[in-house]
């Protein structure tokens, strides 16, 4: 062991909580001290203050290798576990440090700080009474005094959280336990118990947090995962659920609550990606089929029902299920009248059902709360032009068809309303020029729905037959004479007229 005549000390700050450097000064030849182990404190020192911790940890390392007694090694390398956040790894140091010399108040001050921001309180009071009786230096008494004062004051709010809590009083004991956590940053158990009040106050993300650093700060706490997987899936987030309890099963692999929770987690995961897969693939029948699975699966946990139902919702849109999707996505937003999810496609099942001022007023209800989301930007204003068409001409109405309809359906219902409309079907002059504006009307409707591009342009708002709508005019090429049709066969398949159709 060194000598303590062989040390003489300069205290200067250099943590926010006091934490000192000994400067030491070595006589080694005098002191008998290894020279080998005074390179390496020397050269560790200057690395410290440069701020090179790894640097600097190596020669500590390598100083207290050659010399286990010195208690100087110990505690500069305690200081750079310090610096770079190890507290853990610092007190053991520290400990060595007073059991090697135990008037060495600086260590045991520092000891005393760490003991408190652990919640040892008794202990950080130990220490801070002893450092008052072994000959401390003014600034060392002064913060000694101040640091006991401190833990009395932790004592008594920890006293009267526990109260709290026994009393069902959450509340209050969060208020108790915000305040001794700003000096108990490292407390676990403290940490727990907060959690807990948060849980009870209907706080989970706030419970996840805490229970986040208790798992850190002590070891193999299978309790903190369990809670925050089980946190997580209540909330709906079952990948992370997911994640937390394999932590737990890492740490014990026979955990009986961790294994339990892990296949209802890991099953309903699994349904949960499979349904999701067969949405990329457009699968959306299968997809909402699995959906409804997921919701038998885990009847219990509310936000899988909402979420499963979204989803549904959005396969019954994207498979042209208008009825069934407005149905599913009404029960969504009754719950959740801000779900932009649903809002979007359940505008997209009006359009579908040509229900224009309910469309417009879901994507503008969407917009609302993301006003930066092109699709809602694309359906408003998608939707707001069908609107304005619909008071015009609507091809889909003069053929009574459906605008998700096929193109065997459109030819279908052109064919008989064609047959049923021909103008030599009238003798009546008055019937005939009704009928040859309803014919007309139905070739412009099979026209245009039956060609792909000009369709398109329709169900974006546009009549491609329109001169109003089109740049550059160019008159409607159907609003023509009836002589004009002369020879026309409804039956064909399109091209030049073939022969006249005669009515008996």
């Amino acid at each position: 062991m060194v000598a303590p005549g062989c040390v003489t000390s300069r205290l200067g700050s250099v943590f926010p909580f006091l934490l000192v450097l000994v400067d030491l000064q070595y006589e080694g030849a005098e002191c008998g001290v290894n020279a080998d182990v005074e390179k390496h404190l020397e050269l560790g020192k200057k690395l410290l203050a440069a701020g090179q911790l790894a640097d600097a940890l190596s020669q500590f390392h390598a100083a207290v290798d050659g010399d286990p007694d010195n208690y100087i090694a110990y505690y500069r390398r305690a200081t750079v576990f310090l610096a770079m956040g190890k507290s853990k790894a610092a007190l053991p140091d520290l400990t060595k440090v007073i059991e090697l010399k135990m008037d060495f108040t600086a260590a045991r001050l520092q000891r005393g700080h760490l003991l408190l921001k652990q919640g040892k309180l008794d202990e950080a009071e130990d220490d801070f009474k002893k450092v008052l009786k072994s000959n401390p230096s003014e600034n060392e008494e002064k913060e000694a005094q101040f640091q006991l004062v401190k833990s009395d004051e932790m004592q008594r709010l920890r006293s009267q959280a526990l109260d709290a809590f026994e009393s069902s009083d959450y509340t209050a004991a969060i208020t108790f336990l915000d305040k001794i956590l700003e000096v108990c940053v490292w407390d676990a158990e403290l940490r727990e118990l907060r959690a807990e009040c948060f849980i009870k106050e209907g706080e989970p993300r706030k419970a996840i947090s805490d229970l986040k650093a208790a798992s850190k700060l002590k070891n193999d706490n299978t309790e903190a995962f369990y809670k925050i997987s089980t946190l997580y899936y209540q909330l709906g987030d079952h990948e992370l659920s997911l994640s937390e309890v394999r932590e737990c099963l890492k740490l014990d692999q026979d955990h009986k609550r961790c294994f339990a929770h892990y296949k209802q987690v890991k099953k309903l995961n699994k349904l949960i990606e499979s349904a999701e897969e067969l949405i990329r693939d457009g699968r959306y029948t299968d997809a909402a089929s699995k959906y409804e699975s997921v919701m038998k699966t885990e009847p219990n946990v509310a936000e899988y029902t909402i979420r499963s139902k979204e989803r549904i919702c959005h396969c019954f849109s994207k498979d042209e299920k208008p009825v069934e999707a407005i149905r599913v996505c009404s029960e969504v937003l009754q719950t959740e009248p801000d779900n932009v999810n649903a809002l979007k496609d359940r505008a997209e099942a009006y359009l579908i059902e040509e229900m224009y001022d309910e469309a417009i007023q879901d994507y503008e209800t969407a917009q609302e709360h993301n006003e930066n989301d092109q699709q809602i930007r694309e359906g408003l204003e998608k939707a707001q032009r069908l609107l304005k068409q619909s008071q015009k001409r609507d091809y889909y109405k003069i053929l009574g068809v459906k605008r998700n309809a096929k193109k065997q359906e459109i030819i279908k219902a052109y064919r008989k309303l064609a047959l049923q409309w021909h103008p030599d079907n009238f003798q009546n002059e008055e019937e005939k020029k009704k009928a040859e504006k309803k014919f007309i009307d139905i070739a412009a409707a099979k026209e245009v729905l039956s060609d792909p591009e000009m369709r398109k342009k329709f169900d974006d708002g546009e009549d491609p037959l329109d001169a109003e709508s089109q740049q550059g005019g160019g008159g409607n090429p159907f609003h023509r004479s009836w002589n004009s049709w002369q020879g026309f066969n409804p039956f064909s398949s399109g091209g030049p007229f073939r022969f006249k159709f005669h009515f008996n």
